[in-house]
């Protein structure tokens, strides 16, 4: 049967997925969207499989060939001297036909007669399918046959139609004209039926309620990828199969799908959903297939799959539509085919985890385990801002040397969050003097990753921001400067010099055109996904302050300082003039170590990033402060600080009092 997004062309692809990360002692497989079951047949071989659809016409066909085991022997039709069903049902002479009531609705109502003008089928199939119908039900309620074989009977009967169908791929309208495969003589097909002599189970649900219920080996997900719902394209099979004379309307006769609509194709549910699906699934592996044109990308599902899963074990396989499609989007671009794996972290195996929404809400766990502790684990989220001096290259050198045991840890600089954001505390305050960016941490804190991403599509969109366009950057920069919208001012970063965050004296975005280089490319996305997850589940909090004016009262032993303030000596963008915010000189170098000496008769540990010597120009002061306190030499690497062009000479470290 042709159906919407089937991977009759992807079993191998899928198979080696799952011979890649399984041990052959694995014994269940469950496809919960499951269609027209051509995966679950395949893997039928293997396993005891579970199938699911929420579709009735999907659901027959998997009872027929996946929950039974055995092809019907039709022993009560013989005895009554109809020895091949199929053949009777195929030939036997049809009588009393009417329109005037439903006993032939199909042919009442999808195909051409005085009182119809639609033509999904000739008036003589759409007859034969009527009577196979009717006989199927009849034999079933005179216990002629049994459930099995009524499945068995019906699925063939649906599995003949598309073949005497005058569409062009699915039931959403038929051809005003008669294709010639219209005119051919109706035959249902004969299923093969696999006996792999285990229990097999099929089901008629929602995905997402029967996944609470379920349990196994191996999941295996294809959810609808686009807006496209399945219902109404298929209406014909499901009326078909249900058979319940439904209200219908339209053109196409199509009946209600209220009841059958999928969050999955519905842009702003789509996230949530998939998100639920994946926290409430007891399986161990879970494979999915989905496509780089649906309405989710693939780092959001990434991101939702490390959340629930073990992250050391995601794997993405891209596979282009043209290797066996030949398929292109509408701009030309290549599709593809996208298999993820990941092994699900059960929180019964390792005893210490719960894996819910509800748990990363209330900073019960992070991204990452937190036993480990994410500043333990050598995976760090990368920050979507370039920020200058940003600190995710020498995270590496820097989060080792931290305390394990942070209550509160204050990030009293916090620039691009990099380290912020990869610190395991019970609780992170964030302060920085640019209150720009604070607002961006604000706004990525609360609203949905979709609707940051819808708003940074739309502005792209809009002034048709890209790579050459320096004419729509300086219109859509002149209009955040009127507006002020911290996710239009990320956007605007993007397509910057540098995507640098520069400010004038009355706090006007001034950084100019980045040509050719500064684009909102997959990289940023992917790492915006990450970080903007990562951000939601913590349990942080901003500021906007001058460093001296973020209180020590509250802290304590138990608590963190580090601090990575302007560089002295150096001449990055934020000492290159105020920039609309205090600038730093002497005056605030020397008022830090005083805020750092009285953190100290505090006992309140902290780290502070800095830099002794630069260019041949040395940090007196620095290196006065520093001798009563443990100094560490780092190496460093930077590609976004102006200060940086040429290193030689430099010595960055690491001042710490513990």
């Amino acid at each position: 049967m042709r159906y919407i997004g089937s991977k009759a062309a992807l079993l191998d692809e899928i198979d080696k997925m799952i011979a890649k990360n399984t041990t052959s002692r694995e014994e269940t497989f469950c496809d919960i969207f499951a269609g027209t079951g051509i995966v679950a047949r395949y893997f039928k071989q293997r396993y005891a499989v579970t199938s699911n659809d929420i579709l009735h016409f999907s659901y027959v066909m998997q009872k027929a060939t996946i929950e039974n085991n055995l092809p019907p022997d039709f022993t009560k039709l013989k005895e009554l001297g109809i020895e091949d069903p199929i053949a009777y049902l195929e030939e036997a002479k049809i009588e009393h036909v009417t329109y005037e009531d439903d006993s032939f609705f199909v042919a009442k109502h999808y195909s051409p007669h005085e009182a119809c003008e639609r033509m999904y089928l000739t008036n003589e199939n759409a007859l034969r399918i009527d009577f196979i119908r009717n006989t199927i039900s009849d034999w079933f309620d005179k216990e002629y046959i049994d459930e099995n074989t009524y499945y068995y009977l019906l699925a063939g009967l649906l599995e003949g139609v598309p073949y005497v169908s005058n569409i062009t791929g699915t039931y959403g309208a038929y051809l005003k004209e008669w294709d010639k495969r219209a005119y051919k003589k109706f035959e249902m097909i004969r299923l093969e039926v696999v006996n792999n002599e285990k229990q097999n189970h099929s089901y008629n649900e929602d995905a997402l309620s029967l996944i609470k219920k379920l349990e196994g080996d191996i999941l295996y997900i294809d959810p609808p990828y686009n807006s496209r719902q399945y219902a109404p394209n298929y209406h014909l099979l499901e009326t078909i199969s249900k058979y319940d004379c439904p209200e219908i309307k339209g053109v196409t006769g199509i009946r209600s799908y209220q009841d059958l609509k999928s969050p999955f194709c519905i842009k702003s549910k789509v996230e949530e959903a998939f998100d639920t699906l994946i926290r409430e699934a007891k399986f161990t592996h879970i494979i999915i297939s989905y496509s780089s044109d649906g309405l989710m990308n693939e780092y959001q599902i990434e991101t939702i799959l490390k959340r629930y899963g073990d992250p050391k074990t995601y794997q993405l396989k891209k596979i282009p539509y043209r290797k066996y499609k030949g398929k292109l989007n509408s701009e030309g671009k290549t599709l593809y085919e996208y298999l993820f794996y990941i092994k699900k972290a059960q929180a019964e195996d390792n005893g210490e985890s719960d894996y819910s929404a509800e748990a990363i809400k209330e900073g019960k766990l992070s991204v990452i385990n937190k036993k480990q502790g994410i500043h333990n684990s050598g995976k760090y989220i990368k920050s979507p801002l370039n920020y200058i001096g940003g600190k995710y290259k020498l995270l590496s050198q820097i989060i080792p040397l931290f305390p394990n045991d942070i209550r509160t840890f204050v990030d009293l600089f916090c620039g691009g969050c990099n380290v912020s954001m990869n610190i395991q505390a019970d609780r992170i305050i964030c302060n920085d003097i640019n209150t720009k960016i604070v607002e961006l941490y604000k706004e990525f804190k609360k609203m949905p990753i979709h609707k940051i991403i819808d708003r940074i599509e739309k502005n792209i969109e809009d002034y048709g921001l890209s790579k050459e366009n320096e004419e729509g950057f300086k219109k859509f920069r002149d209009y955040y400067n009127e507006t002020g919208n911290p996710i239009d001012l990320y956007t605007l970063t993007c397509y910057s010099f540098n995507y640098q965050f520069r400010f004038n004296n009355n706090l006007e975005y001034n950084n100019p055109f980045g040509r050719n280089r500064s684009q909102f490319s997959d990289n940023m996305r992917k790492n915006l996904y990450l970080f903007v997850d990562r951000l939601q589940s913590m349990n942080i909090s901003f500021s906007s302050k001058d460093f001296s004016k973020v209180s020590l009262r509250n802290l304590s032993e138990g608590d963190f300082i580090y601090c990575d303030p302007p560089y002295y000596i150096t001449t990055g963008t934020y000492n290159d003039g105020n920039r609309g915010f205090k600038d730093w000189r002497e005056e605030q170098e020397r008022g830090l170590y005083k805020y750092l000496d009285k953190a100290d008769k505090k006992g309140i540990r902290f780290a502070l990033s800095n830099v002794m010597e630069h260019k041949g120009r040395h940090n007196d002061i620095l290196e006065l402060w520093s001798e009563k306190y443990n100094v560490i030499d780092l190496k460093f690497d930077y590609s976004n600080a102006s200060y940086n062009t040429s290193r030689g000479g430099s010595r960055e470290v690491l001042i710490t009092n513990y």
